[in-house]
């Protein structure tokens, strides 16, 4: 009786096994799928285009505001 429940337990722990490899593999093999690299790419190049454009930006919106205040320090005032 021992035997069979242990060998049923086995079994039951391989097939799951198996059912679970074989899912994560088949969800793999699609994420690795050349058109869904070249997507994730192409997101990713998207991605850090946006940030320097930003950063572009933010860096131009400082620079005119240190402009400003060196134009305000120098210029005399109007009386």
């Amino acid at each position: 009786m021992k035997r069979t429940f242990w060998l049923s337990a086995g079994l039951a722990a391989g097939a799951t096994t198996v059912v679970l490899v074989s899912r994560w593999m088949k969800k793999q093999a699609e994420r690795m799928a050349p058109t869904n690299v070249a997507r994730s790419a192409r997101d990713d190049v998207m991605d850090f285009s946006k940030r320097v454009a930003d950063s572009i930006a933010e860096g131009k919106r400082a620079m005119e505001q240190a402009e400003r205040d060196i134009r305000a320090d120098l210029d005399p005032p109007v009386d």
